[in-house]
């Protein structure tokens, strides 16, 4: 019957590989397809064959020549969406076990190999590739505007009533503009935390920021130039009055000066030095992308605007669907607070509520602050713990500071507001795949391997696979740090006896003290608090099959907007256009497509947000029930009692060894490791990343495969 199982779980999983492959290539055929649209756009081609068809086919069918470009660049985008959110369905659908069974068959292990520059941090083979693809997609787009602009460049200076010179400096500030509208057409995807194209390319949102803040940088550096040109164009040709024109029938320069200014104040506070030391500046002026975004599409109108269409609207979906989950205060159960400043927060959730190892979910406390919210990692396990989560906080910033301030006090608090976005993380992980995995911490950076660990002592308990070896090098301070290790615990309803088949060993390296502190460590201290009638457990936004309905969501959302805009364009801006002598006004036709935008994603976004909600009511309203009950109180402190038994302390004890005064020979320990393919994890400080990384990197062993895991928001 076992053998039976697993031929038809891998007949299955065949299945869902070929069907994944399928959609793979699907994906790709489209998109290379829509890179051609890119291509060629900027060239002799485009204006003198394609925009007439489209001319053509747009005065046929009322949708005008905006509407028809804009399809040609959006649709393709947002299939390509709906087809990663099928993909993403289906890989959740794969079983645990063979995945195992699919150990050290990574073709692309090579091309995964890390290498260390300086302006990029760590990156791979793929990352560069892509990359460099990128530039070159931006540099052809520059030169071959630059050429169509310039071909005719006395014709335009005559029309224009300029010089020759004058009139290439104008002509160069547009082509700099449209070129940051290709950086700006990428700079939404990574920030899009349910975004089902980033799996297609085996990326996270937490994982992809580097991405977002390098297209940033391009962006606003173009468009800051863009600027500067056409400023200095209106000075030499004595139009500066130029400046303070709002034309209703073409580009208009006052929205583009004030979305400058906007994205300049946004760009400025984004800077490490400012980030780091005042991250609620920062944070705060990040909101400044609305108005960014909305004076851009005045400026612009929609037919330059709608190349970043598709990635703003997959964000915005996202978005909304975060305001959302944000709105219901979730059931905070208990907290355990460490003497290194470190918090463990409990929250209560619905069995249904799955995901990966190293996710990450996002926090608001309102007494501490109504608008900021912070990314804090996962380390319970969904497996083990099916009625809980947790995430682990450590004090290092002013919000931190004042949450374990309120935690810390004598006269412990009976509850606080806390609303939560997520948990988000990969959509599957492939720790099985190795035979050894070291494990690489510095300081709060081993919460991200404590939900691995939780995960692989699931798999050995109860899956029965096999699991690979564990060395845990974790690097702290201080002794009082070490309490950080006590998180391995699994919490109540484990087995006492589930990480015996685990085989994990722990190095704990204490830096700044050369032997072990004569002081008594206090133990963990637990609080307890009360449940609220208004709070809910944590549910999942969109229900358990969240990507299915994310993808009738794309559709359906885009599939209205079409709808609005073309009632609006069949019924007032065509007849307008063409019956009389007026003409629609461009920054007017903007606003109504960001009103209809925003009006189809509430819709379909809110319409599957009830419908999903309504069916988890009632596993929600059970769980309110029992936590309401005297009951619940009881069970709860037999809660707290149990989470420090679950797992006996000297167990743990004995995997531990305990080095002071010093920090690990890291390349000695990783040469050292046997095993014929062996997963390298680092999770810290920057250069703790970077010098894990060069060692994997140097080619002294085939074995190590590197990966980063870094939160630095």
């Amino acid at each position: 019957m076992e053998v039976m199982n697993k031929r038809s779980s891998s007949f299955s999983d065949g299945k869902i590989r070929m069907i994944q492959g399928a959609l793979l290539a699907l994906a790709l055929t489209i998109f290379l397809g829509n890179l051609m649209m890119w291509i060629i756009m900027p060239t002799f081609t485009y204006y003198q064959k394609w925009v007439p068809v489209l001319v053509a086919a747009t005065n046929s069918t009322f949708f005008d020549i905006q509407g028809t470009i804009m399809m040609n660049f959006t649709f393709p985008i947002l299939f390509i969406a709906v087809l990663g959110c099928l993909y993403v369905h289906l890989e959740k659908k794969k079983s645990d076990i063979v995945t195992s069974s699919y150990r050290n068959k990574d073709c692309l292990n090579i091309l995964k190999k890390p290498k260390i520059i300086k302006p990029l941090g760590i990156v791979t083979w793929i990352e560069l590739f892509f990359l460099a693809m990128f530039i070159i997609l931006c540099v052809w787009y520059f030169s071959a505007f630059v050429y169509f602009h310039y071909s005719t460049i006395s014709t335009y200076a005559a029309t224009k009533g300029v010089e020759v010179w004058q009139a290439r400096i104008d002509r160069l500030a547009l082509v700099i503009g449209l070129t940051g509208n290709i950086c700006l057409t990428f700079l939404f995807y990574p920030v899009s935390r349910c975004s089902s194209i980033l799996p297609l390319l085996g990326l996270t949102s937490e994982g992809s920021i580097k991405y977002h803040i390098w297209l940033g940088h391009m962006t606003m550096t173009l468009f800051t130039i863009h600027g500067l040109l056409f400023i200095l164009f209106w000075a030499v040709s004595g139009r500066l009055h130029e400046m303070l024109t709002w034309d209703p029938h073409y580009i208009s320069n006052v929205p583009g000066e004030l979305g400058l200014l906007f994205g300049l104040i946004l760009w400025a506070t984004t800077f490490p030095a400012i980030r780091r030391r005042m991250f609620e500046l920062f944070f705060y002026t990040h909101y400044l992308y609305i108005l960014f975004m909305v004076f851009y599409v005045l400026h612009t109108g929609m037919f330059y605007a709608c190349i970043m269409l598709p990635g703003f609207f997959l964000f915005l979906i996202d978005r909304y669907l975060r305001f959302l989950q944000s709105k219901q205060k979730v059931r905070l159960i208990s907290a355990r607070v460490l003497t290194c400043e470190t918090l463990e927060l409990n929250f209560s959730k619905i069995s249904g509520l799955e995901y990966s190892p190293t996710s990450i979910m996002f926090l608001n406390v309102p007494s501490i602050s109504k608008l900021q919210w912070h990314p804090f990692t996962v380390t319970s396990n969904s497996n083990l713990e099916s009625d809980t989560i947790s995430v682990v906080i450590k004090c290092e910033g002013s919000w931190t500071k004042k949450l374990y301030s309120v935690m810390s006090l004598p006269s412990s608090v009976n509850r606080i507001d806390v609303s939560v976005e997520g948990p988000y993380g990969p959509a599957s992980t492939h720790f099985l795949r190795h035979d050894t995995l070291v494990l690489i911490s510095g300081g709060s950076g081993i919460t991200p391997f404590i939900s691995i660990i939780r995960e692989l002592i699931y798999m050995s308990s109860t899956l029965k696979c096999k699991t690979p070896k564990i060395l845990l090098l974790s690097m702290f301070r201080n002794t009082s740090q070490l309490s950080m290790l006590d998180l391995l615990h699994p919490i109540a309803g484990t087995p006492s006896g589930c990480s015996s088949n685990l085989d994990l060993q722990i190095e704990a390296y204490i830096t700044r003290e050369t032997e072990p502190s004569q002081e008594k460590s206090e133990p963990l201290r637990t609080i307890l608090f009360k449940p609220d009638h208004s709070d809910a457990p944590i549910t999942p936004i969109l229900g358990q099959n969240n990507w299915l309905w994310l993808a009738a969501i794309i559709s359906s959302s885009f599939a209205l907007y079409l709808l609005f805009v073309g009632l609006l364009y069949q019924y007032y801006v065509y007849p307008m256009d063409h019956g009389t002598n007026k003409v629609f006004p461009y920054h007017t036709r903007a606003l109504f497509n960001m009103l209809f935008i925003a009006a189809a994603i509430v819709i379909a976004a809110s319409a599957a947000f009830l419908w999903n909600k309504k069916k988890s009511a009632r596993e929600t309203k059970q769980i309110q029930d029992m936590a309401d009950s005297a009951k619940s109180l009881n069970s709860l402190l037999a809660y707290a009692d149990q989470e420090l038994e679950s797992l006996p302390q000297q167990s743990l004890d004995k995997s531990i060894k305990t080095h002071y005064g010093h920090r690990p020979d890291l390349k000695r320990i990783l040469l050292e490791v046997k095993g014929s393919s062996v997963g390298v994890l680092a999770s810290g400080p920057k250069t703790l990343r970077h010098d894990v990384a060069a060692i994997c990197s140097s080619g002294l062993v085939e074995n190590l495969h590197f990966e980063s895991i870094s939160f630095t928001w």
